[in-house]
């Protein structure tokens, strides 16, 4: 099993900016594709972007225009771009795996606090 690393997280103002990180040793070479998903306080994990293998991408509509997902193979880590952040993007963080074979340990998250 892979596991999983967040870090990057922390406390900002509205329309601020931060990057996300992920590492998820040897999962490259697994071929995997990666989510971040994300919960906040008291709601249901969300997804929030996808990149696969290939480096094709999607992200959800909340926040389509605003976060960008991409992947460093070489370091085995996936970012999430995170510009004109709102209140209503404060949550812990989550990456996952997708794919054959791409089985994977959850990490602890990490905190993204936007405040207004």
């Amino acid at each position: 099993q892979v596991q999983l690393m967040e870090s990057g997280g922390g406390s900002v103002q509205a329309g601020g900016s931060l990057r996300l990180s992920c590492t998820a040793p040897g999962f490259t070479s697994k071929r995997c594709g990666l989510d971040w998903n994300r919960q906040a306080a008291g709601k249901e994990r969300e997804w929030v972007s996808s990149i696969s293998s290939d480096d094709s991408s999607d992200c959800a509509d909340s926040v389509e225009g605003r976060f960008t997902i991409s992947r460093a193979d070489a370091q085995d880590t996936v970012y999430l771009e995170m510009n004109s952040l709102k209140p209503e993007d404060t949550a812990v963080y989550f990456c996952s795996l997708y794919g054959d074979n791409c089985t994977y340990r959850w990490g602890p998250g990490t905190q993204v606090t936007v405040s207004s």
